[in-house]
C-alpha cells in the first residue's frame, strides 16, 4: 500500500540529495500523487517500448527467442548505467527528468519507424551491413534502456523534493507504481495498441503519452523550481517532439507504402495483418508474376511455384491417397496439386490465418492459379492451428502434406517439433505418406533441414530426403529464409518424405508432370550427398533446434 505520509526518522540527513522543499502550486499530498501518477504512465510507456522492439525484431528478423533475449538484456544493462549516470543529473532533478522523457519520446516513439526503414531500404546491401537491423536494434535498446534508467533515481529525487520520507517506504512507493504502470503497459500492447493501431502507430502514439505526461509534470508541478530558461527550453524541446511524434503520424501510412514497395516490389496489390502474421499480395496482374508474402517472407512466387508445389504434392500421392490432410498451405496450391491426381475422395485443410483463406477464394489472381481448388465439394477449410488440431483429431488420412509456416519463428518451431511429427504420425493410416517442405539440404540452411529430418525420424517415421533443383532462387518459399537475404538462397528446395514403413516410400509413376523414378531416387541421392556425418539432434517443444 502506498503511505501518504511516512516521514524521515527525526533528525536523519536529507536522503538523496535533497537541495529542499518544493515550492508546488498545489498541497503536497496532491503533488506526491501526481508524481507517483506520473511513475506510472512512463513505466507503461517504457515497457511498450521493450515490447514493441522484441515484436518488431520477431517480425522483420526472425527467431523471436534470440531477438526478446537481445533486447531485454541489453536494456536491463543499459538501465543499470543510466541509473548511475542520472546521479550527476540529482541537483536539477526537474530539468533532468523533463529532458529525460522528451528524449525517450523521441526515441521509442520513432524506434518501430527507423527499425522499419532500415530493414525495408538497407536490407539487401550485404557487406558490412549485412546485420545492419540487429545492430540497429541493439541501438535502441541501449539507448531506450539508459533513457528509462535514467528515470527512477530523478523521480525519487522529486518525490523527496516534495516531502521528506523514509527511503524505503518512498522506495516501495515507486516501485509500486512502476510495477502497476508496467502491468496496464504490457497488456495494453497486445490487446490494445498492436490490434487498434499496429507497431509503428502504436510506437508513436506511446511516445506521444510519454512526452505529454513528462512534460505535464515538470512544466506543471515543478515550474517554480526551474529557471526562466530551462523553462522555455523544456517546453520548446516538448513542442519540436510532439510536432515530429504527429508529423510522423500523419505520414506513416505513406511511409508503410513505400517501405512495402521497397521491401516487396511496385506492384503490390493486398496488404493486411490478420492472426499473427501479415499477408502481403504483389504482382498478378499487367504480366507480372503473384507473389505471396507471409511476415516478410516470401511464401509462393508465381514464376516457379507450381515446380515447387508438384514436387511437394506428387511423391507422397503414391499410394493409397483417398483421403488428404494440407496442414497449412491456405493458398490452396498444395490443394491444387491434389485434386490433379484421381481418386481422391476428401482433402482437409488445416490454416491457422483466416486472411490466407479468404484471397485463396476470392482473389482473382490467386484463384485463378490454384485452380478455385476451394470450390471443390471434397475440400473442407478449418481455421486452426495445425497442433491444437491434430490432437483432437480422430480421422486417418492416407496423405499428409505439411507446407507450414518457417520454423526460424518462435510461433512455429512447435509445426516442426517431434511431438508435432508423433501427432502426425497417429493420424497416419496403415501404408499413410507425410511429406514435409525442409528447406534447402545445401547451403547456409542446411542444418535447418537436417534438423527437421532428424526430427521426423525421431517420431518413428521412416524417412526419404530429396531435393528438386532449378528454382528461381528469389523463390524463398519454406523454412529459414527471408526476403532480406533472398538472393543469397540455395537454387533447390528440400523436402522428407515419411512413412511407418520403408515400403511405404515409393515414387509415382504418373501424375501431372510425373516426378518418375528414376528421378526422385536421384533428387533422394542428390539429397544424401550432403547429410551431415553426424546429424542434428531432433527438435521438441521443450528444446527447439531452429534459429534464424
Amino acid at each position: 500500500m502506498i503511505e501518504p505520509h511516512a516521514p524521515a526518522p527525526p533528525g536523519a540527513p536529507p536522503p538523496w540529495g535533497v537541495q529542499g522543499q518544493a515550492r508546488l502550486p498545489v498541497r503536497p499530498g496532491v503533488g506526491r500523487f501526481l508524481v507517483l501518477a506520473g511513475v506510472f504512465v512512463c513505466a507503461a510507456c517504457g515497457l511498450v517500448y521493450e515490447l514493441e522492439l522484441v515484436a518488431l525484431a520477431s517480425y522483420l528478423i526472425g527467431d523471436s527467442v534470440t531477438q526478446a533475449s537481445v533486447v531485454l538484456s541489453v536494456m536491463v544493462f543499459a538501465m543499470g548505467v543510466g541509473s548511475l549516470a542520472a546521479k550527476r543529473l540529482r541537483p536539477r532533478a526537474a530539468a533532468g527528468f523533463g529532458a529525460v522523457e522528451a528524449v525517450l519520446a523521441l526515441v521509442g516513439g520513432c524506434s518501430a519507424m527507423a527499425l522499419y526503414a532500415a530493414f525495408a531500404w538497407t536490407g539487401g546491401w550485404g557487406g558490412l551491413w549485412a546485420d545492419g537491423s540487429r545492430w540497429l536494434l541493439v541501438a535502441f535498446s541501449l539507448a531506450i534502456g539508459l533513457l528509462i534508467g535514467a528515470e527512477v533515481p530523478l523521480l525519487m529525487e522529486l518525490i523527496q523534493r516534495i516531502r521528506r520520507q523514509d527511503p524505503g517506504g518512498a522506495v516501495a512507493d515507486l516501485f509500486a507504481a512502476d510495477y502497476v504502470g508496467a502491468l496496464v503497459g504490457g497488456l495494453a500492447f497486445p490487446f490494445l495498441l498492436l490490434p487498434l493501431f499496429g507497431q509503428l502507430t502504436g510506437a508513436l502514439l506511446t511516445g506521444t503519452v510519454n512526452a505529454v505526461a513528462g512534460g505535464a509534470l515538470v512544466l506543471g508541478l515543478f515550474r517554480r523550481d526551474l529557471s526562466r530558461r530551462a523553462r522555455w527550453a523544456l517546453l520548446v524541446a516538448n513542442v519540436v517532439v510532439l510536432g515530429l511524434l504527429g508529423s510522423a503520424a500523419v505520414l506513416v501510412d505513406d511511409f508503410e507504402r513505400a517501405a512495402r514497395q521497397a521491401v516487396y516490389g511496385d506492384d503490390v496489390r493486398v496488404a493486411r495483418r490478420g492472426g499473427d502474421q501479415e499477408v502481403v499480395l504483389a504482382g498478378g496482374s499487367r504480366g507480372h508474376p503473384l507473389h505471396l508474402f507471409l511476415d516478410g517472407r516470401l511464401r509462393f512466387d508465381g514464376g516457379d511455384g507450381h515446380r515447387y508445389h508438384e514436387a511437394l504434392v506428387h511423391p507422397a500421392m503414391n499410394g493409397p491417397h483417398a483421403r488428404v490432410l494440407i496442414l497449412g498451405g491456405g493458398d490452396g496450391l498444395a490443394a491444387r496439386e491434389v485434386l490433379r491426381r484421381t481418386g481422391v475422395r476428401r482433402v482437409d485443410v488445416v490454416e491457422s490465418d483466416a486472411d490466407v483463406v479468404r484471397l485463396a477464394r476470392h482473389d482473382a489472381a490467386l484463384t485463378a492459379l490454384n485452380h478455385h481448388a476451394y470450390g471443390d465439394p471434397r475440400v473442407r477449410v478449418v481455421t486452426a492451428d495445425a497442433f491444437g488440431w491434430l490432437r483432437g483429431a480422430r480421422s486417418t488420412y492416407d496423405v499428409v502434406v505439411s507446407d507450414l509456416p518457417d520454423p526460424g519463428r518462435t510461433a512455429s518451431s512447435k509445426l516442426y517439433s517431434q511431438e508435432f511429427y508423433g501427432l502426425v504420425r497417429r493420424v497416419l493410416a496403415p501404408g499413410g505418406r507425410l511429406v514435409v517442405h525442409a528447406g534447402s539440404p545445401a547451403g547456409p540452411r542446411e542444418r535447418v533441414f537436417w534438423t527437421v529430418e532428424s526430427t521426423v525420424r525421431a517420431a518413428g517415421l521412416r524417412t526419404t530426403p530429396y531435393r528438386v533443383t532449378g528454382r528461381n532462387p528469389a523463390a524463398v518459399a519454406g523454412p529459414g529464409h527471408g526476403t532480406a537475404g533472398a538472393a543469397d538462397a540455395p537454387g533447390d528446395w528440400g523436402f522428407v518424405l515419411a512413412a511407418r514403413s520403408s515400403g511405404a516410400l515409393r515414387p509415382p509413376a504418373s501424375g501431372p508432370r510425373p516426378l518418375t523414378r528414376a528421378v526422385l531416387a536421384a533428387d533422394a541421392r542428390a539429397a544424401e550427398r550432403d547429410r551431415p556425418q553426424r546429424p542434428p539432434p531432433p527438435s521438441t517443444l521443450v528444446h527447439p533446434r531452429y534459429a534464424d
